[in-house]
């Protein structure tokens, strides 16, 4: 069993602006698993989102969902899923707002509105397939997020009626919805705890608002050069911009890899 996990993000971490994988991330991650050191994604996306990115990088543990579905070696290690009436009844009072949602399992993603424009450009903003429609879709399945789909001038009253939900914004049009106290560190510390590794063994890469806990959980925290003010304030590290062999150098930083 590896004593050390390294943890990364996937937008802005493992991916660039392209969603393209930088060769030199490619091969720390390749220098990583032959020194039997122990990789993991930690994201909030589902994981039928990042599949070819773990067969590609021969990735079988990650932490999905913003720490709501977590896999260690393949296997379910934790899931903490929404309760089936606190979707419906924030479904009852976004369609009424003329809010549409989308929600999603472990296996795929429906929406309650046909072609919702925001729903559209959130998608294709993230190069995502679009979801089918199937208002039902969370009625006899574990539904670990949804996304609601509203401008910032509704947030708040969202935030003020529901405080058993966590409400993250990642596209101007979108927030995720998650059960509350949920997050990528929450997901890590059950993790960790299973594989026996100590939290000062733990390395995490991150650059948006959803890695903060994260990085201040693990042993060290490095924030990507491309990453906002606000995830490098909490970093022990800041590596370079992730299309500047961020990973690399970062790994390099901590003394994970040797220079070369």
């Amino acid at each position: 069993m590896s004593e050390k996990i390294v943890f990364f993000d996937i937008d802005g971490t493992l991916l660039d602006e392209q969603k393209r994988i930088p060769i030199s991330t490619r091969e720390a991650i390749k220098e990583l698993l032959e020194q039997d050191i122990l990789i993991a994604i930690a994201t909030g996306r589902a994981p039928f989102m990042f599949e070819d990115i773990r067969k590609e990088l021969e990735i079988e543990t990650f932490i999905s969902f913003n720490g709501q579905y977590v896999v260690s070696a393949g296997e379910v290690a934790y899931k903490n899923p929404l309760k089936k009436e606190r979707i419906q009844e924030l479904e009852e009072v976004a369609s009424n707002n003329k809010h549409p949602m989308v929600f999603l399992d472990h296996m795929g993603m429906r929406t309650n509105h046909h072609q919702h424009p925001h729903i559209i450009k959130s998608m294709d903003d993230l190069k995502m397939f679009h979801p089918d429609y199937d208002p039902s879709y969370y009625h006899d399945r574990e539904i670990f997020q949804a996304l609601l789909f509203c401008e910032n001038q509704h947030e708040l009253s969202y935030r003020e009626s529901y405080h058993d939900l966590d409400f993250i914004r990642w596209h101007d049009y979108s927030m995720d919805v998650l059960p509350s106290g949920g997050s990528k560190a929450k997901g890590i510390e059950q993790l960790i705890k299973q594989l026996g590794i100590l939290p000062e063994n733990t390395y995490a890469f991150g650059d948006a608002l959803n890695d903060i806990e994260m990085l201040k959980f693990a042993g060290t925290g490095i924030a990507m050069g491309n990453g906002m003010d606000e995830v490098k304030q909490v970093a022990d590290f800041v590596t370079k911009d992730v299309s500047e062999n961020g990973i690399k150098k970062g790994l390099m930083e901590v003394g994970l890899l040797k220079g070369s």
